[in-house]
């Protein structure tokens, strides 16, 4: 199977799914407006149809007899009607005997629009893991980015996810608030996080990797010197002073940790004060590099 013609490119997935089965039940983002990514800028949402989804399961299934876990890409299958889903989740249980896991992406606003019975229902029929962005606790810094989600709102989302039996694996971006706003985007998350029932937590860097002040720093009202001059450092370490000692209230950091959380991806709990050291160990060594490039 030639993956470049099956898929719709660009495809991306969690680094989790890396080596499971990649179902495209969308194409693009249904937002597509956050400021801080770039991944389907270049594609138009399309919610495929449903016949020609499962003859693409169809063919995955051929090649991949013993998959147990897929993922439904591309942004965020679960903007889809809760019928289309069912659907959908009941042609890969037919076609794939061992399929222990569904999972995808998810949205706060598509969450949230999704009743707890339509959660409760693709719960059942096998949808169990949710790739969710927090990106920040500020409803400030929210509606900077274009995130097109609340504090509360997120919270709401998640709290249906979580009784409705589904696990959700969560990120949160480093360096959001840039060096203005870097308090109030580590207290505002450090609060969100501790207190909405997340099953692991993950961290991503901002950088900068195309034109200096293109799509991100225009909406930042004119603040694009703070925004680029951010980092993850405060937040790597506050977040860490602020573990309860008995642990985080997730179960496992996992998926992209940061460079300086990398040696910090371990199972929970842990000792928070060798978790401090760790962390300055690896600030210092991120500043070091930055110093030497610089």
């Amino acid at each position: 199977m030639n993956f470049l013609d099956f898929y719709h490119m660009p495809l991306y997935r969690p680094p989790s799914e890396g080596d499971n089965v990649i179902v495209q039940a969308t194409l693009g983002c249904s937002f597509n407006r956050c400021t801080f990514c770039s991944m389907y800028k270049g594609k138009s949402y399309v919610e495929r149809p449903l016949a020609e989804v499962c003859a693409d399961i169809d063919r995955l299934a051929a090649a991949f007899p013993g998959a147990r876990r897929v993922f439904l890409a591309d942004g965020d299958a679960l903007a889809l009607p809760a019928g289309h889903l069912l659907a959908l989740i009941d042609h890969l249980r037919e076609r794939f005997p061992r399929l222990a896991r569904v999972s995808s992406y998810a949205l706060p606003a598509n969450l949230l629009r999704k009743s707890a019975g339509e959660l409760e229902s693709l719960r059942a029929a096998g949808l169990s893991l949710l790739y969710y962005g927090i990106e920040t606790g500020s409803p400030e810094l929210l509606r900077r980015i274009v995130k097109g989600a609340t504090p509360r709102g997120m919270a709401a989302g998640l709290e249906k996810a979580a009784a409705a039996g589904m696990k959700v694996s969560a990120t949160v971006i480093l360096g959001l608030g840039g060096r203005r706003h870097w308090e109030r985007h580590v207290d505002a998350t450090l609060e969100l996080v501790n207190r909405v029932p997340l099953t692991y937590l993950s961290t991503l860097q901002l950088v900068y990797c195309f034109t200096p002040g293109g799509v991100f720093r225009a909406p930042q009202g004119g603040q694009g010197k703070a925004q680029s001059a951010g980092n993850g450092e405060p937040l790597a370490r506050t977040a860490t002073q602020h573990w309860p000692p008995w642990g985080a209230p997730f179960g496992r950091a996992a998926g992209r940790p940061s460079a300086a959380l990398r040696s910090l991806e371990r199972d929970l709990p842990f000792l928070r004060e060798r978790a401090l050291h760790l962390t300055d160990q690896r600030l210092a060594e991120s500043v070091a590099r930055s110093e030497a490039i610089h």
